[in-house]
């Protein structure tokens, strides 16, 4: 009895996955394809570092910052060769959170959706717990 293989099948296609920290905070493709261009249009690489405030109407506001250097105790989020940069005191407000670029009718941002968050204003930078 002859046993017959299958001809190998070639597949050309990439998988790619935002890779989560150990607190769950994800830098999405879009992000980084965002900082990739700002990056380029600026001639230097830049990080985005976001921040959790106390403020805004819901108690806690995201600070979003582009920057060219981090500071020795920040978590650093990698997607794509880009850089998200989170503060220590940051990270547990922003548990589970994936940072992304939208580009929609009522503009361009980069927005955190954050599981963590009860509430949240209508502009998105306002948050509660």
């Amino acid at each position: 009895m002859t046993s017959v293989q299958p001809a190998p099948v070639e597949t050309k296609f990439e998988l790619k996955v935002a890779t989560r920290t150990p607190e769950g905070i994800v830098l999405s493709p879009s992000a980084a394809k965002r900082l990739a261009k700002l990056g380029a249009a600026e001639g230097h690489t830049v990080m985005l570092r976001v921040a959790v405030e106390g403020g805004g109407c819901s108690g806690f506001q995201y600070q979003m910052d582009l920057v060219q250097t981090a500071e020795a105790d920040d978590l650093r989020i990698e997607t794509d060769g880009q850089t998200l940069l989170v503060d220590p005191v940051s990270v547990p407000f922003l548990k589970g959170s994936e940072v992304a670029y939208v580009d929609e009718l009522a503009g361009a941002q980069f927005v955190v959706r954050n599981p963590n968050a009860a509430t949240s204003c209508g502009c998105g930078v306002s948050f509660s717990i």
